[in-house]
């Protein structure tokens, strides 16, 4: 029966993974938005769900993608969402900002707390004071602002977003957008008209138009996304806000089924009518998998994937499976184990999905920015890991892929909390080959030095503070450092190699010193320093170990320090 415990154990992990790939359902009388969560949207150059957007928002405004109200209730990004959108005095009600600096409570005469959630409403009476606050701030350099100076940048900068979403499908005080476009481009034709020749109307649409011009002009420069889709076959360049397509509009009949489906959205929720809601909702998604459906399927995809968190469910299973194997050193060693590399498996299959995901959804490579790299660098060490492990059987893979796993995607949650990490590249990083196969190679070595480093760190705590560094353990761990070092010194110098080629092609130059060309080398150097001590007699084991112990300082000034 024992033997059968480990694989009960993983069927219950796969269970619970897969019980998040089922929708949450409204709760009664509330407003279904799933359809209203999958439409896409134009944001920062790229197509992605209204869902993204919520969760990013949410993000950058509270530090998490989901909102906690007042009465203890949770409420869903896309539902929050859709009452900034459509019923801004509502929103306005909900603690979204976090404020975590007494400094900056201080300055609104508020008791001093480590953190405060406040409404947008509260914050209201002091928007100037924190703009001009937030505006010295910017002006001083990053790595000098002090935690206030910090503190009032942020909230500026999550004070302006908000506003901006407030006003991306329809004017912040529309009462009835529907009524109101209708009268738009009633006033649009009879103008029209009125040029032609024909005969003036009681009252002069002119004055209708001037003031709806200025309003919609307003509300299209400050649209923080794009909504409205272009017929079949539109380009990216071809969306709009809602107040660029209503000036583009000259009779009811030319209005896009954006601004319509949008309108009725939300009007009905601000009539607390659900019904119409969802009609309008699913109308439109119907629309636009008609006229984009690889569009439409993209950002269906992309809702699937943030549903899963499939990285908040591989740290999980990381942690697990770590502690099993730690455990197992001590009772149960092949019960334990066993179960540690199941659920490791499970760890990298769950991590593996979740970054070639992203690969699908952003069309690159896998490793893009700080926060791709953080994600890659954690598989390439799991990978490794679970390859020590098979071969060498003693818990010690495990636990060290578990740990730089579990390691890794905290590093990439805390990188992820400026917004969408999913955003578009520059031109230079977004146009070579030789760039895609460079980072993803050196990459590779980043993973390969952490994990050494980590498995010198267990060499050492073992020997330090445990009794269980046996001679065969120690000799053991000593055959892993050594390998996965070689492993990591020939991917970072080929890697270096490659970004060099690369520079040659976009810059003309093979090597220019620069600090991110100065780290890889740092790396390569390093490497190649602990092989030749390895190999002269210098160093035996406890140097061996002490340098790759090093070596993952040297790594992380390498991959954020030079940043």
């Amino acid at each position: 029966m024992k033997r059968f415990i480990p694989y009960l154990v993983l069927v219950i992990a796969g269970l619970w993974i897969g019980a998040s790939w089922i929708a949450p359902q409204p709760k009664p009388n509330d407003f279904d938005v799933r359809s209203f969560s999958c439409l896409p949207v134009l944001v920062g150059g790229r197509l992605k769900p209204l869902d993204t957007v919520a969760r990013n928002s949410l993000l950058i405004m509270r530090g998490k993608q989901t909102l906690r109200l007042s009465n203890g209730g949770k409420m869903a990004a896309s539902r929050w969402l859709a009452d900034v959108l459509f019923n801004a005095p509502v929103a306005d009600t909900y603690p979204v900002f976090a404020i975590a600096n007494p400094d900056v409570l201080g300055i609104f005469g508020w008791a001093q707390a480590d953190k405060r959630y406040c409404t947008y409403a509260e914050l209201q009476p002091y928007l100037a004071k924190i703009d001009d606050e937030g505006k010295t701030a910017a002006d001083i350099e990053a790595a000098k602002r002090t935690p206030f100076h910090t503190a009032i940048y942020n909230l500026r900068n999550s004070l302006i977003l908000y506003q901006q979403l407030k006003s991306s499908i329809q004017p912040e005080n529309a009462s009835d957008f529907a009524a109101e476009i209708q009268a738009y481009t009633a006033a649009a034709e009879a103008a029209a008209a009125l040029k032609q020749g024909a005969t003036a109307p009681t009252q002069d649409p002119r004055a209708v138009l001037t003031a709806a011009t200025t309003r919609y002009e307003a509300q299209a420069q400050f649209a923080y996304m794009l909504v409205v889709a272009p017929p079949a076959g539109g380009k990216a360049g071809d969306w709009l806000s809602t107040g660029a397509a209503l000036l583009r509009v000259e009779s009811p009949q030319a209005i896009p089924a954006a601004v319509s489906a949008f309108a009725n959205m939300g009007d009905a929720l601000r009539k607390n009518d659900p019904a119409t809601f969802s009609r309008a909702a699913d109308a439109y998604a119907d629309w636009i998998g008609k006229e984009h459906p690889d569009v439409n399927g993209r950002a269906a995809y992309e809702l699937r994937f943030n549903l899963s968190q499939p990285f908040y469910h591989s740290m999980v299973l990381y942690v697990a499976a770590f502690l099993l194997a730690c455990a197992s050193w001590l009772v149960c060693p092949n019960g334990l184990r066993k179960t540690a590399f199941l659920l490791l498996v499970l760890a990298l299959a769950v991590h593996s999905f979740g970054m070639f995901s992203r690969m699908h959804i952003q069309g690159r490579p896998p490793v893009t920015n700080l926060y791709s790299s953080a994600i890659f660098v954690g598989w390439g060490a799991v990978l490794l890991g679970l390859v020590l492990e098979r071969m060498f059987r003693d818990g010690i893979g495990a636990a060290c892929a578990g740990m730089v796993g579990f390691i890794t995607l905290i590093i990439a949650h805390h990188l992820g909390a400026n917004g969408d990490t999913l955003e578009m590249m520059t031109a230079v990083l977004d146009s070579n080959f030789w760039l895609a196969t460079h980072v993803v190679v050196i990459t590779a070595g980043y993973s390969a030095m952490f994990l050494a480093g980590m498995l010198a760190a267990i060499y050492v705590c073992l020997g330090v503070f445990t009794r269980m560094l046996t001679r065969e353990t120690a000799q053991t761990l000593t055959l892993m450092v050594y390998g996965i070092i070689c492993f990591a010194t020939l991917f970072s110098f080929v890697g270096t190699v490659l970004g060099g080629i690369w520079a040659d092609q976009s810059w003309g130059r093979l090597w220019g010193w620069d600090p991110k060309e100065n780290g890889a080398l740092l790396i390569v150097l390093w490497c190649a320093l602990i092989l030749h001590a390895r190999w002269s007699g210098l160093i035996r084991q406890r140097g061996l170990m002490a340098m790759a112990v090093f070596g993952n300082a040297v790594t992380a000034f390498s991959w954020f320090g030079v940043n």
